[in-house]
């Protein structure tokens, strides 16, 4: 649903945002009758995006839509230092090759959301490898110690008496720099970026520049509700997570995220998200339909409508039905092979090791599809066709032959 051409482009612009630093400088800007810069940076630390990424990439969308120029900047020379904001240690520095590799994944899937047509694409590498050492003093010289020295994590980091390398003092300035190069009029980043996005502010006066506004997005919390989205945590929806575990995740969440979802996530209309709500709180529509249609747009949005509509109806087929999924993986176990449960679950590759098939197994994560379940890992298969079911969104089909 394309409502923004309709929407107040600064209700637009201020839906799910938790700062703007200052709307009266934005609404300045936007009666300039021109197309302004909107400038976010990502660097590429890792291979993978996932939604808690897209909080702010959907907020590039909204301005796209509203005819602004997007300049989706990839940090691959800030990344080789290194963010530390709400780091209580030095970052391990990536390595020139390490960055490259990633900001190739970036590439692809940035625009399964933004129009690359209408994107402009930037590495920092570009005018950053390109400094001379006079031009980094000078930068330098822009800023006092005591001034970095006011950001939360640093100075926590200095009283506890931990190390800080004058290389972390570099990056803002770098970011502040990036802004000054692009000629940004607006910087988005989460609301732990804030310090370095002032940065912006500062170098662009100093540098004879109209100072960009700053929009800062929230930290998604996770599929658990409680932690941020993080990979490590093991509480994220990668954006190219497959199209079945994309939409079982999000169908997992809690009721109540589920609305903070959709404000930062969906395309729809904020009154009809409350409409929604309002509704579900009335008892006049149950939550998981509510849910349903949020799983159907995000997954329609990286895989396709199609897939997301046959998503919606195998979710409903699995869990509403209790039937199996159509087109689940197969394998064929002949005679000669090992029948035990633990190899069956690693040579599909549902488990990674032995280990885990265990641990599985123990949890009562593992069953036959609507035959009980399966505890002990070394449980023996006699010939004949059986449906393995791990955990509530995995199956397998596995056939045991005799005579092999």
């Amino acid at each position: 649903m394309d409502f923004h051409k309709s929407a107040d482009p600064i209700e637009l612009i201020r839906r799910g945002s938790t700062e703007i630093i200052n709307e009266q400088e934005l609404k300045e800007k936007l009666s300039l009758g021109r197309p302004l810069r909107i400038k976010a940076g990502f660097d590429p630390t890792a291979p993978d995006l996932h939604l808690g990424h897209t909080v702010l990439i959907q907020k590039l969308k909204h301005f796209q839509d509203l005819g602004h120029t997007i300049v989706f900047l990839i940090g691959d020379f800030t990344g080789m230092i290194g963010d530390p904001s709400g780091k209580s240690e030095t970052r391990k520095k990536l390595t020139r090759e390490q960055v490259i590799l990633n900001a190739e994944t970036y590439k692809r899937q940035i625009f399964k959301i933004l129009n690359p047509e209408k994107t402009e694409l930037a590495f920092n590498s570009t005018w950053m490898d390109e400094f001379r050492a006079v031009e980094f003093v000078e930068l330098c010289s822009r800023y006092t110690v005591a001034r970095m020295m006011e950001r939360d994590d640093f100075e926590k980091r200095y009283r506890e008496n931990r190390p800080i390398a004058i290389h972390e003092f570099l990056y803002p300035l770098i970011q502040g720099y990036d802004s000054v190069v692009l000629e940004a009029d607006v910087e988005l980043g989460g609301t732990d970026q804030k310090f370095n996005l002032l940065m912006g502010r500062v170098l662009q006066r100093e540098y004879g520049q109209t100072p960009q506004v700053i929009l800062t997005m929230p930290i998604l919390e996770g599929t658990d509700g409680v932690q941020k989205m993080s990979k490590s945590l093991d509480n994220y929806i990668g954006i190219e997570d497959p199209p079945s575990e994309m939409f079982g995740k999000i169908m997992s969440i809690s009721d109540e995220l589920m609305w903070r979802y959709y404000e930062l996530l969906s395309d729809r209309d904020m009154q009809e998200i409350l409409i929604l709500k309002r509704n579900v709180e009335n008892g006049i529509i149950h939550p998981k339909i509510c849910k349903e249609k949020l799983a159907q747009e995000i997954t329609s949005r990286f895989h396709g409508p199609d897939t997301g509509k046959s998503e919606r109806e195998n979710f409903n087929r699995v869990f509403a039905e209790h039937n199996i999924p159509q087109n689940i993986p197969e394998i064929n176990i002949v005679t000669s092979e090992n029948r035990r449960l633990s190899d069956i679950l690693c040579q599909s590759g549902l488990c990674s090791s032995r280990g885990e098939a265990k641990r599985l197994c123990k949890q009562n994560a593992v069953g036959l599809h609507e035959g009980g379940k399966l505890n002990d890992p070394e449980h023996v298969f006699d010939a004949g066709e059986y449906v393995l079911k791990v955990g509530k969104k995995r199956f397998l089909k596995v056939t045991v032959q005799d005579g092999g």
